[in-house]
């Protein structure tokens, strides 16, 4: 047995044997080993001689059966030789016979065909008599039920009647016509009765008759006529209309055998019919009275009916069923659309008007002409170059002339123009449509209220010089700002879409760039006057509430005030303007006329302080006043302006400085790299710099 090992046959063997044991011991036996080994190997041999001559009479067998096999496989092949020569026997005659049928059927239908033409024209010749005869006895012509036989009948003589001459044969013909009428007005009212009890086979019945008759497309035009019949009871006649030909489409291929083009005539029977009078109804009721219910009926209206033809593109109607729709589509709206855009500018020009004269009604403010050309363009470029306010200051008492809700409802009206700019435009008119459009916007918004606010802002900026004057012009800035974000939204959301790709693209950015800078300019002129102002006010606080006893005390130990009285109204109003400003301004805007703020503030105290004469107490005084408004300037949080009072700070150092030390002081880290002269203009404001002592240590 698999798998055969010796070694372990050969183990197995000896532990049978008794005494055969090869771990040894007083039970081993060698001689019986070698006995056993030899017997059982004799017994081997014996199996094998055995196993041999049963393997060599089953290879004989094998051999016989080999031979038996081959030679019947060669009787095999030569039984299939013979059926294969009898196959191609049978297949050459049965080639043969076929042959003899076609040939024998070609001859009967070439018999049979003539004969059949010359019974039927046996048959027509016999009906025809019998209109020659004027009675009609045959039971096709007199039997209702037989009327689908007397069409063809019919139908077939009225064809020959035509190549008969009128002459000879007028009376005949006349009444093969007559008859031919006759049946076509019964099949028609056949069908038309079927449809009514909505018996589909008949109907197709009936069509399948009439389809070689002149009057099929009656029978169409009766079907479609039918078909609308109690379609169009509910308000929304679009999605009747849609409902209509989901269930025409359905049934009308079980009926025609051209459902396209019966599907096609019905869908150009409701739009010329049904939808062309219901949109005519509804914009011609508004279209000289009432502009705006009419641009939103025109928009609603032309809308509802695309998305109709985009329902019905889902049916069969032919090779070009997006042109066809298209054309329909065009065939309502033409005489609407032409003059689409003059309509809506007109309605845009007086909506937006009258948004601006309402809320400035509102206001009871007269709005002023703000002139163009000649004076007012010379007063113009003086301005921008001088900064001067020219002509007398108008007092605005607070208001911005500037809106929100203007603004909304202005750039509402827009995004709804835009809308309908982008849904009625042709496609080649669409970017120059959509520009007139943003130039109406430009007009009204930007020129007319946000431009009109800014000049009415300016005339309102008091001269620097004037007491207790009331700053508004950074409430014009800040909702000026607000408002510009607004239209620059609209400008990328609505108007970018419609004219990206045009060369109205550039033209538009060009326009908007023009409109930003003019209007930069002069929120800069009156930034920069606002500034002034405020500068000016400070002057009339520090002027007034700054005494020259302040810095120069009758009695220097009876000082008990740690700043002066102008020191603290002036950081006041510091820090309420730059609150403002913050509040007016975002961005890096904020930081650039802080700066400016900062340094003009710098400048006014640095002059300021140069007017007085400094005691030693008075000198402590200015110190802690600069430092307070050094603290101010902390508020500003710009580097710069921190620098010039933490500078300042320093130069008011050297009017207390003990005059051993001043050179010491002066060549500092902070006033290093001040020039002498600015170091010298304040030494000077000491009360003791002629004694010859101090001069000697600055010297």
């Amino acid at each position: 047995q698999e798998p055969f090992v010796a070694d372990e046959y050969i183990e197995r063997l000896a532990w049978r044997t008794p005494g055969g044991g090869s771990r040894g011991g007083e039970a081993f036996d060698p001689k019986r080993l070698l006995e056993e080994f030899v017997n059982h190997i004799q017994e081997l041999q014996v199996m094998d001689e055995r196993i041999q001559r049963k393997v060599e009479k089953l290879e004989q067998q094998c051999q016989k059966e080999a031979k038996e096999f081959a030679k019947k496989v060669q009787e095999l092949q030569k039984s299939n030789q013979v059926a294969f020569q009898h196959f191609q026997e049978l297949d050459e005659h049965i080639s043969y016979v076929a042959t003899k049928v076609c040939h024998l059927g070609d001859q009967l239908e070439g018999v049979n065909t003539p004969r059949q033409r010359a019974v039927e024209a046996q048959k027509l010749m016999k009906y025809f008599n019998e209109f020659l005869d004027g009675e009609l006895k045959s039971d096709v012509f007199t039997n209702s039920e037989k009327i689908k036989e007397a069409a063809d009948i019919i139908q077939k003589l009225h064809l020959i009647a035509q190549e008969l001459p009128f002459d000879r044969f007028s009376e005949v013909k006349s009444k093969i016509a007559s008859k031919y009428h006759d049946l076509e007005c019964q099949l028609i009212q056949e069908f038309t009765s079927a449809q009514r009890r909505g018996e589909i086979s008949r109907m197709r019945e009936v069509a399948a008759v009439l389809l070689h008759f002149k009057g099929y497309s009656h029978c169409v035009d009766v079907y479609i006529k039918q078909c609308q019949e109690g379609a169009f009871l509910r308000n929304d006649v679009f999605e009747d209309a849609a409902i209509l030909c989901q269930r025409v489409n359905k049934q009308v291929g079980e009926i025609f055998s051209n459902p396209e083009t019966v599907l096609a005539k019905l869908i150009q029977n409701i739009f010329e019919v049904k939808l062309q009078s219901y949109v005519k109804e509804q914009l011609e009721e508004h279209r000289k009275s009432d502009a705006e219910q009419y641009l939103k009926n025109l928009y609603d209206l032309y809308t509802r009916t695309t998305n109709l033809s985009s329902k019905l593109m889902e049916f069969n109607l032919g090779t070009d069923k997006q042109t066809f729709l298209s054309k329909l589509i065009k065939a309502i709206f033409i005489s609407y659309l032409e003059n689409y855009i003059e309509v809506e500018i007109g309605y845009l020009k007086s909506r937006s008007a009258m948004i601006l004269q309402r809320y400035y009604d509102s206001k009871n403010h007269q709005k002023r002409s703000i002139g163009t050309g000649g004076i007012q363009d010379l007063k113009e470029r003086l301005r921008q170059r001088t900064n001067l306010p020219l002509g007398p200051s108008i007092d605005t008492h607070g208001e911005t002339f500037l809106s929100q809700e203007v603004v909304v409802n202005l750039l509402q009206e827009t995004k709804q123009a835009f809308e309908r700019c982008h849904r009625l435009s042709d496609p080649s008119d669409l970017p120059k449509n959509a520009f007139r459009i943003f130039s109406m916007l430009v007009e009204f918004l930007c020129t007319e209220h946000i431009d009109y606010a800014l000049e009415t802002g300016l005339a309102g900026i008091p001269s620097s010089d004037s007491k207790n004057a009331n700053l508004y012009f950074l409430d014009v800035v800040h909702q000026a700002n607000t408002i510009f974000h607004l239209f620059d939204k609209q400008f990328n959301d609505h108007l970018m879409p419609l004219i990206s790709s045009s060369p109205k693209l550039s033209e538009c950015l060009q326009k908007k760039k023009d409109i930003i800078e003019q209007m930069e300019v002069k929120l800069d002129m009156g930034i920069d006057r606002t500034l002034n102002c405020m500068i000016g006010q400070m002057k009339h606080i520090l002027a007034a509430e700054q005494k020259k006893t302040d810095f120069k005390p009758e009695d220097e130990n009876n000082v008990l005030i740690q700043y002066t009285n102008a020191c603290v109204k002036v950081c006041g109003y510091v820090r309420k303007q730059v609150e403002k400003i913050r509040n007016s301004m975002d961005g890096k805007n904020v930081d650039t006329v802080l700066m400016e703020f900062g340094v003009r503030f710098h400048r006014l105290i640095y002059e300021h302080l140069q007017q007085y004469s400094y005691s030693c107490m008075g000198g402590m005084l200015a110190i802690c006043d600069v430092a307070e408004y050094r603290k101010c300037a902390k508020d500003f949080k710009i580097a710069l302006v921190l620098q010039l009072f933490d500078t300042l700070h320093a130069l008011c150092n050297l009017l207390v400085v003990a005059p051993d030390n001043l050179k010491q002081v002066c060549s500092g880290e902070q006033l290093a790299n001040l020039d002498k002269n600015i170091l010298h203009s304040f030494v000077q404001l000491r009360v003791d710099y002629r004694s010859a002592r101090l001069a000697r240590h600055f010297s």
